[in-house]
């Protein structure tokens, strides 16, 4: 089935920061990302197709491939689609009183396979007969989109906006978006800081890791941005400081966490915990539903390591790089990659629960009000801008500070529908760059919060001995929480 009424085919050049995602894929880690949706009934395949025709296909990244040119750069080339080719159906044979096991083995498998280079960077593979943990039946839609199409904040308001609020409603406009974007509390006056590191060619620098960390020190410190930032006060010291911070960062706790991936990959994820119930406990610790959600992973991670027989210091730290979205209000579904990186240092040594949940909401007021989302998206223009062999060593150069890479999304809390059908559950993975091994997702959808983990077989072949800890954290904290109130 070729997609119909295609304008005119162009060619339009992929940005810097598109390119480095474009590049950034390794033998050990796929630069896609993953997405599971779990249907409460199978969808008719001719109307989903129709949707998939009308909603994904009007954004003009989803029907065109990659074209590379002699420079090194790349550029974006409308094609006709043919949906038969993006988007497969399969069968879990699996008759057990629950087969997830089996569909998150196929996610695995999936989250390895490379999207063909010469179709649009996506694939849907929608997969029936899926038995829950309650034994209802669902269809799940696997949905692998390639990271240089658009990262993670844009592609769940994308898939999102294909969605409806009815099983059976009207005919709408294909561009028209359902989802309510996910937009910064105000316009970030400090975009525009980031455009002379944008642009900037490095290429007649040479390829050391030491040479290239002097010069973004030179550039954060240079007189001509901090000419910029001088009507801005303490401000521009504070940009000035994070770039620093983020260039100067030291290792995280070596653990059995760290290492050097292989490209096998698995999946687990958490059946919903209640949103309203996380919101409760975090006003009653003094705590935000963030600070409650970063505490359960740092505890379930620290449990995790303990129950290996590691030695787990007090002081033991675990450094996550979340993404933050930086476009600018009212840009929230304009596809391609606007965001920065926040390294998020989680206390995996800390046992205590209160304890532990103060000391991520101290660390997470610290990063309040910060500039190294603008800086690590600086980083990432630079990258694509440089030859692939630099890219590679300044991206071994980060993945060393981190363990793993954490998203956080919050979907729409209504029940939303697809073809007729209600989407139950919803979980993604982002890709993990370098030698990081871990991926930890956390979305909220329709009352929910689950918790989404993938692994390399190199560093952890387990996660759900990591996601089935999440819970039993939290709950230590609703049990605190009812004893202070008894108090």
């Amino acid at each position: 089935m070729l997609s119909e009424g295609l304008p005119v085919l162009r060619r339009e050049r992929m940005s810097t920061v598109d390119t480095a995602w474009l590049r950034m894929d390794s033998d050990s880690n796929l630069m896609m990302i993953v997405c599971v949706q779990l249907f409460s009934k199978p969808m008719d395949i001719e109307r989903f197709k129709q949707v998939i025709d009308t909603r994904l296909l009007s954004y003009s990244r989803f029907r065109s491939r990659v074209v590379h040119d002699m420079t090194g750069g790349a550029s974006w080339q409308e094609q006709p689609v043919d949906l038969d080719e993006h988007i497969v159906c399969a069968r879990l044979e699996s008759e057990r009183p629950n087969n997830k096991a089996a569909l998150e083995q196929t996610v695995s498998a999936l989250s390895a396979m490379p999207l063909d280079p010469a179709k649009p960077l996506w694939q849907i593979h929608l997969v029936d007969n899926c038995i829950g943990e309650d034994g209802k039946i669902r269809q799940a839609a696997i949905i692998r989109i390639h990271h240089c199409i658009a990262d993670g904040m844009a592609l769940v308001g994308v898939l999102l906006s294909m969605y409806d609020q009815t099983p059976n409603p009207a005919e709408r406009d294909a561009s028209t978006a359902m989802a309510k974007p996910v937009a910064m509390d105000e316009e970030n006056p400090w975009l525009h800081l980031i455009q002379p590191v944008t642009s900037t060619t490095i290429t007649a620098i040479n390829l050391s890791t030491s040479l290239w960390t002097k010069y973004m020190w030179m550039l954060a410190d240079s007189n001509k941005l901090v000419g910029r930032l001088s009507d801005m006060g303490n401000k521009a010291s504070r940009l000035t400081l994070d770039a620093i911070k983020l260039l100067a960062m030291p290792d995280d706790t070596r653990t059995r966490l760290k290492g050097k991936p292989k490209g096998t990959k698995h999946v687990a994820w958490s059946e919903p915990l209640p949103l309203d119930e996380i919101k409760v406990i975090g006003k009653v610790l003094g705590g935000s539903v963030n600070d409650v959600l970063m505490a359960s992973v740092a505890g379930a991670i620290g449990a995790y390591l303990r129950s290996k027989g590691d030695g787990v210091a007090v002081n033991a730290d675990l450094r996550a790089m979340v993404p933050v979205n930086l476009r600018k209000a009212g840009k929230e579904h304009k596809l391609g990659n606007a965001f920065g990186l926040v390294p998020l240092v989680l206390p995996i040594g800390i046992e205590d629960p209160i304890h532990r949940l103060n000391e991520v909401r101290r660390r997470m007021d610290e990063l309040k009000g910060g500039y190294q989302a603008l800086v690590a998206m600086a980083v990432l223009g630079v990258l694509g801008a440089t030859p692939k062999q630099m890219q590679n060593e300044i991206q071994n150069y980060f993945a060393k500070k981190a363990t793993a890479v954490m998203s956080n999304v919050p979907g729409p809390q209504k029940p939303l529908y697809l073809a007729g059908s209600q989407l139950d559950q919803i979980m993604f993975w982002v890709p993990q760059s370098g030698d990081i091994g871990v991926g930890v997702s956390i979305l909220s959808y329709n009352g929910g919060v689950q918790f989404g983990l993938v692994t390399d077989d190199a560093i952890a072949s387990d996660p759900h001995e990591i996601i089935r800890r999440f819970a039993p954290e939290f709950e230590k904290l609703v049990l605190l929480a009812l004893m202070s109130e008894w108090q």
